[in-house]
């Protein structure tokens, strides 16, 4: 079957309302800054050679990996020299069509799950998956593209088999040991703790009884990202999720640990391209 790469496109956000194929394939390509997504991100590289931090996890990613990203998880993609092409799939998944094709006696949302035990970012695949997820995605791709007969009950139908698979996989692959500087992880934790209270390198240095310098460099040498960069990403998720449920913007700067109004619609504005009045209101009209 023949498909068509498209280029990296900086954009993270969906065209559709439910779900997104990408097929990209480059020659060329920088890192990706540190982000996130309201969706799920089912990540498979067909060909190259990526490392990705996911928290303060990394990962080396070989190809016939597939990741699972969460909507919470900050993540970032290092890419590496390589003879070959930058080649894969990346399937975005918004959490409400994982819930319309759950069943009461199957929940397909529960490998995607970051807060249950057994929680997994990476599964390597054996040889016979791997060749059955590139079919599915493949598959999925051109109904995306090129419609046709039963595109409208195909998408469905290929997502379930993928998430079926997903969870299958999930419960019988053995929990692996993936590389994490354990400051880098302590400074992780903490941040989401007391996300809503004072967070400087200083505060942190002292909490967890290490050097500015040192805690600085490790966590930019695991994370990719610095400290304080870190920390405003993830006070800037926290606000989007709770202004997405309802909560008002004047209220959702402080509980987030911003000094004030300013500075939070600067950051959220310059982060999201949208005010964040206006990101509130458009999602209070879909609730």
């Amino acid at each position: 079957m023949a498909r068509t790469p498209e280029h990296f496109d900086p954009r993270q956000q969906m065209l559709g309302t439910e779900y997104e194929l990408q097929y990209k394939r480059d020659i060329d390509l920088k890192n990706v800054e540190l982000h996130h997504h309201d969706f799920f991100e089912l990540y498979y590289l067909v060909s190259g050679e990526v490392t990705y931090t996911i928290e303060s996890k990394l990962y080396q990613v070989l190809p016939g990996d597939l990741l699972l990203i969460s909507p919470r998880e900050l993540h970032q993609l290092h890419i590496c020299p390589h003879p070959d092409a930058y080649e894969r799939f990346v399937l975005w998944i918004d959490p409400a069509a994982i819930l319309r094709l759950s069943t009461p006696s199957t929940d397909l949302m529960r490998c995607l799950d970051s807060s249950l035990p057994g929680y997994r970012n990476r599964l390597r695949l054996d040889i016979e998956d791997r060749r059955r997820m590139f079919t599915w995605l493949e598959e999925l791709f051109e109904v995306q593209r090129r419609g046709g007969y039963g595109a409208d009950i195909m998408p469905d139908a290929l997502l379930t088999q993928i998430l079926v698979f997903l969870n299958r996989t999930a419960e019988k692959v053995e929990p692996e040991s993936v590389p994490s500087s354990a400051l880098a992880s302590r400074v992780v934790d903490y941040v989401a703790a007391h996300y809503g209270e004072e967070l400087s390198l200083d505060v942190l240095a002292e909490q967890l009884f290490v050097s500015k310098y040192h805690l600085s460099h490790a966590f930019q040498q695991q994370v990719g990202t610095s400290v304080y960069r870190y920390i405003l990403k993830k006070r800037l998720l926290i606000a989007r999720e709770a202004m997405a449920k309802g909560a008002k913007p004047t209220a959702v700067w402080s509980q987030c640990g911003f000094g004030d109004y300013t500075g939070f619609y600067r950051a959220f504005k310059s982060e999201y391209q949208v005010s964040p009045s206006a990101f509130a209101h458009s999602r209070q009209q879909n609730l």
